[in-house]
Order: C-alpha cells, then structure tokens, then sequence
C-alpha cells in the first residue's frame, strides 16, 4: 500500500470555494488561525481572487483516494527564495495520520518544484499541536512574537519556525518510513 501514491495536491479551482470555506469556517479550523471569525461566501471569494491574481500565492487541495481531504496555502518571496505555508485538514472524517502525509507531500512540493531556500511557518503559542506537528517534520523554532495577536481579548504569542532542505533531506526518509509504516 503507497500512501503517497494515493494523495495528491491539486490547485485550488472555483468550484471548491463552498467546500473551502466549509472547511474553514468549522470551529477547530478557525480557532487556530490569525483571523478566527466566520468568514462570508463574498469575503472567501474576494480572497480567492486575489490569490488567483497574485502568482507568488498558490492554494493546493490535498486528496486522498481521490477525496478532498485538506488545503495547503504557499506564499512565495521569490527574491529572498522563501515560502511560508499555512495549512489544515478541513476534513471531519479524516483518517487518522493524514496531516503527516499532507505536509510530506507540501513539503517535498515546495523543495523540489518551487525551488525555495527556507519553508516558514507562523504558529499561534495556543495551538501545541501544530508547534509539535512542525517540529516533528524538521521545523525549528526562530523566534517568539510576544502578545502578537488577541484571541478572544487574550494576548497570544505567534511561534515563528523554520525548514531548510537540507534538514528536511535528514528527515523526509524516517518521515515516509512512518507514513508508509501506518495503517489507513
């Protein structure tokens, strides 16, 4: 059973805006973004446009046995070769172990065909399973943003992390070995 080759990412197309937005607007998505409001179909459209408009922003689907399953979301700094992500499993019913199989794919997508020197990530302090999952995947920590943003009238740090390819070419092999190594 290859896990990897039944998954994909896919570009984000218009007929899954109701979808995304579906996904994004659940509680445990939105609870640990930046902006945890419920977001309207016009707001989620407008931002769809400006991704399509913007050829430094891609937003990809994750599929699993041909089922939408997740989104990743790559901002490229092309000057610098850097790239920062965002991402979430929007779907309820997801097996168990996907996210670790998203990032694989996300990640060896940003190595090898984006071509970026450094993978971001910006991680609220309130959400210890990303900063777990990040680290996990090589990620390490750069930095803190004290009292960044308010969530709910509380101060809330952001955890800035990074990955270089060569600390994701130590791990990716062990990574896949644990992906391939799980049951779905």
């Amino acid at each position: 059973m290859n896990l990897i080759k039944r998954s994909s990412l896919k570009e984000m197309n218009p007929s899954q805006l109701e979808l995304v937005l579906a996904w994004r607007n659940q509680f445990f998505v939105r609870s640990v973004m930046y902006q945890d409001e419920e977001i309207t179909f016009e707001q989620h459209h407008k931002w769809f446009a400006g991704i399509q408009a913007d050829h430094t922003k891609q937003v990809k689907v994750f599929y699993f046995d041909d089922q939408p399953m997740g989104v990743v979301q790559i901002s490229l700094d092309e000057q610098n070769k850097r790239a920062e992500w965002g991402f979430y499993i929007g779907e309820p019913q997801a097996p168990r172990g996907i996210g670790k199989l998203m990032g694989y794919l996300a990640i060896e997508y940003i190595f090898q065909q984006l071509s970026v020197r450094k993978l971001c990530a910006e991680v609220l302090s309130i959400n210890a399973k990303s900063v777990h999952y990040h680290k996990k995947l090589g990620f390490q920590v750069e930095g803190n943003l004290k009292g960044h943003i308010l969530k709910e009238n509380q101060s809330v740090d952001v955890i800035l992390m990074s990955l270089f390819p060569k600390d994701w070419n130590e791990k990716r092999v062990d990574i896949l070995k644990q992906i391939e190594g799980r049951i779905i």
